[in-house]
């Protein structure tokens, strides 16, 4: 759901960029609140996961396809604030390297892809949670819903910045509902990756999920074909697995190098078919004002590599390029703003 230079006038677009920066600002400073030294470099790799995960179109309905937007899972993985930090850092990285996303429509992208998605899947995942039995397949189940809801509101808030700004003629009934209709079908996937992510990182450090963190009944694991309690971490309160309180080093590594084979080598089969905003735009003629990215001459513009002419071999290095510059830049971003370690927590 990149919204290209020219779909919103320039106003609605610099007060969508107001908003963006004053969000990403506020987000910053809770995101101290949410990172430690142990999960800051953890941010970071959840940053360059939803960059490969994006790259990946999957099939929704006949010639469209969707992806992953990111915001539920960001958020229930690193934390609401951390979360949108995150978003933030993956369109900045698209929009400046990849000419994705329109520059001038940065604010546009941060605030429906991140700063929506995160609210609103937060906020009803906390609200699920606190409902549902506290178990794993719980967190698991809502983190589905909350994804599932994510992706139609962010649509829903795309159309109504097209209300205000819109820079073609389109009745704003016709764009609502052919955007709710595809955003629902690309909310079902968006939804299954989430839960299968966050039930993977579950599985093996239930410690390092934001959103399973205070709960008032510990996680159960099944281990041995029964159900146990999810042993709490030392001084925080998270539940844990019975040896989850070491370094996540080899959550790092193992997280680092899936995020490398898929933007690498899987996004290559990824559906070339448009995504649902492209979709509606073209059907509705609301691309007819669409601008040139001002990224367009990059040399990794439309994910490829200028001279590289094996296709395959193009995109595979810009997927790695791209994994590689969100790592670093997540991870710095948020090693800076990270809580440092005071005596008292020694």
């Amino acid at each position: 759901m990149h919204v290209p230079d020219g779909f919103i006038n320039a106003p609605v677009s610099a007060a969508a960029g107001l908003v963006a920066a004053g969000a990403v600002a506020v987000s910053l400073r809770g995101a101290r609140r949410e990172l430690d030294q142990r999960t800051a470099p953890l941010a970071g790799l959840v940053a360059a996961f939803v960059f490969a995960v994006q790259m990946l179109n999957f099939p929704v309905a006949a010639g469209t396809s969707g992806h992953l937007l990111g915001g539920a899972l960001a958020a229930i993985l690193v934390g609401p604030w951390t979360g949108v930090c995150c978003i933030a850092v993956v369109l900045l990285m698209q929009g400046l390297l990849f000419a994705d996303g329109g520059l001038t429509a940065l604010g546009v992208n941060i605030t429906v892809m991140g700063v929506v998605t995160v609210v609103v899947a937060y906020a009803l995942f906390r609200g699920l949670v606190l409902v549902l039995p506290r178990t794993r397949r719980s967190v698991t189940a809502a983190a589905f819903v909350a994804a599932l809801v994510s992706v139609p509101a962010s649509a829903a808030a795309f159309t109504l910045l097209y209300a205000i700004g819109g820079t073609t003629d389109v009745p704003i009934g016709t764009v609502l509902t052919a955007m709710l209709g595809v955003h629902v079908l690309i909310g079902v996937g968006e939804a299954a990756i989430t839960m299968l992510t966050v039930g993977a990182v579950l599985a093996v450090r239930p410690d390092l999920v934001y959103g399973a963190r205070g709960l008032t009944a510990p996680l159960k694991l099944r281990v041995g074909g029964e159900l146990v309690d999810a042993r709490p971490a030392h001084g925080t309160g998270a539940p844990a697995a019975p040896a989850s309180s070491g370094s996540p080093k080899k959550l790092w590594i193992g997280g680092a190098v899936t995020a490398l084979v898929l933007a690498g080598f899987v996004s290559f089969y990824a559906s070339a078919s448009p995504d649902g905003l492209e979709k509606v735009a073209a059907d509705q003629g609301i691309d007819a004002t669409a601008e040139e990215h001002a990224a367009a001459g990059s040399p990794l513009a439309d994910y490829g590599v200028e001279g590289v002419e094996a296709e395959r071999l193009s995109g595979g290095l810009a997927g790695v390029i791209g994994v590689g510059v969100t790592l670093a830049a997540g991870t710095g971003v948020f090693w800076a703003v990270r809580r440092r370690k005071t005596p008292a927590d020694a």
